[in-house]
């Protein structure tokens, strides 16, 4: 079943024809704007597209040229038209913003309601928004798209735990919206500290998202709260949540190839990679019309999964997201995304639901060292027990991450915990 059917699934021939039909019309109206008109002239650009692989020809958009255009030199359309501003968290430098017009805002709410019906969610569920509104573009994003397809939506927002905990069981939601780190500390909250049996909730779907995570994470929540967690990407550069949105068979992906062209490229290179080869994210907008960008390098990396997704959807399907090329950290020489180390962590029987990452030098050479949260119990046993967990831990991720760490552990609820991306990585060098 799909939202929408005549465009969810449809032929490929005529996927590439509207992207066409569409790219042009894009290019043309990103000439319009400051930024791009500059740029176009510079290399001499036209919207001669005759096959959507002539993009190729039109160089890259940073996060960077973003901060460069800032507040509003990409917009392409006169300020009246426009009905709402979003803004990255600007953790480096200044805010990239991002202009919507009322049709870009109403084309996003219907990207973020086909994949919500995608996961399974339908207009007779209980929708209980747990992120951040304002700037962020995640907390509105879902609401729309969530109020799109009839869902009761409850912007209840990030933080404040008990009252959150209170809205599921009183009017006992069905569907959540929140970060997995969130939704670790949710679970802890509800078992450890109110003695809540999550049985008394009516939880079916979790959709996640806002901080890479690994499929052992998805598992470990699914098997904590009993439900189904969906992966839901999106960044601010590309509307925010729903470009892409996984469904039923969580088998990838989904990418609304209708409104977004992507490529996967080298990182190093930039050179366009063959489907099926892991490399870095490339986004155009191919339908909005406030502030259209052209081959975002979004640093995300991915690839495309090969094959027709038994759901019938025909639009390709990207794998979840591995890392950021600017997350990965470089310790003795070795590439190591924070996601590897996620993984193994979560495979662990006896390891709890947080963990930190620390990075630094001493004399010289670099340190890794992992801090742990273990179950409750296991620091009341004897200290062999934590030593067996410790070494088991040790041995694994050296296998995996070809470095050996520290590995501290800890009791649970001891690392900092968060109502909205968790910092998991602190890299000391850097300080």
């Amino acid at each position: 079943m799909f939202f929408q059917p005549d465009k969810e699934n449809i032929s490929t021939d005529k996927l590439k024809a509207i992207q066409e039909e569409n790219l042009i019309r894009t290019i043309e109206l990103a000439g319009r704007s400051p930024y791009y008109r500059k740029l176009f002239k510079q290399y001499g650009l036209k919207p001669d597209i005759r096959d959507i692989k002539d993009i190729e020809k039109f160089p890259f958009t940073t996060k960077e040229d973003l901060r460069k255009s800032y507040p509003a030199g990409m917009v392409a359309v006169p300020f009246e038209k426009l009905v709402r501003m979003h803004a990255s968290s600007g953790t480096t430098g200044k805010s990239t913003l991002v202009f919507h017009t009322k049709n870009d805002i109403e084309n996003w709410a219907t990207l973020v309601a086909r994949g919500l019906y995608a996961a399974g969610v339908r207009s007779t569920d209980i929708f209980q928004n747990m992120m951040s509104y304002g700037l962020f573009t995640g907390g509105l994003g879902l609401h729309y798209g969530a109020e799109k397809l009839g869902a009761l939506v409850i912007p209840a927002g990030s933080g404040n735990t008990q009252k959150q905990i209170e809205l599921l069981l009183d009017l006992r939601t069905t569907v959540i919206h929140i970060t997995p780190s969130y939704l670790f500390y949710l679970g802890h909250v509800i078992e450890e500290e109110e003695k809540i049996s999550l049985s008394k909730f009516s939880l079916r779907i979790a959709i996640v998202g806002a901080e890479p995570h690994s499929e052992e994470t998805r598992r470990k929540l699914e098997k904590i709260f009993r439900i189904k967690v969906f992966n839901c990407y999106g960044l601010s550069e590309m509307n925010g949540p729903g470009v892409a949105f996984e469904c039923e068979y969580q088998n990838g992906l989904h990418l609304w190839e209708d409104h977004y062209y992507a490529e996967i490229i080298d990182p190093e290179t930039g050179k366009v990679l063959p489907e099926g080869r892991e490399g870095e994210l490339v986004l155009t907008t191919l339908q909005r019309e406030g502030m259209p960008v052209i081959r975002y390098r979004t640093r995300d990396i991915t690839k495309f999964i090969k094959g027709r997704c038994p759901c019938g959807r025909t639009h390709r399907k990207i794998a979840r997201i591995k890392g950021r090329t600017d997350d990965m950290f470089i310790v003795k020489g070795v590439n190591i995304f924070p996601s590897q180390i996620e993984a193994v962590l979560m495979q662990i029987p006896e390891v709890d639901k947080n963990y930190r990452i620390i990075i630094d030098r001493y004399e010289g050479l670099d340190n890794l060292t992992v801090e742990v949260e273990v179950k409750k119990g296991f620091f009341d046993g004897e200290l062999r027990h934590l030593k067996a967990i410790q070494d088991k831990l040790i041995d694994t991720l050296k296998d995996n991450i070809l470095v050996t760490p520290v590995v501290k552990l800890v009791e649970p609820g001891s690392l900092p915990s968060s109502t909205g991306k968790a910092q998991r990585v602190i890299d000391k060098r850097r300080l």
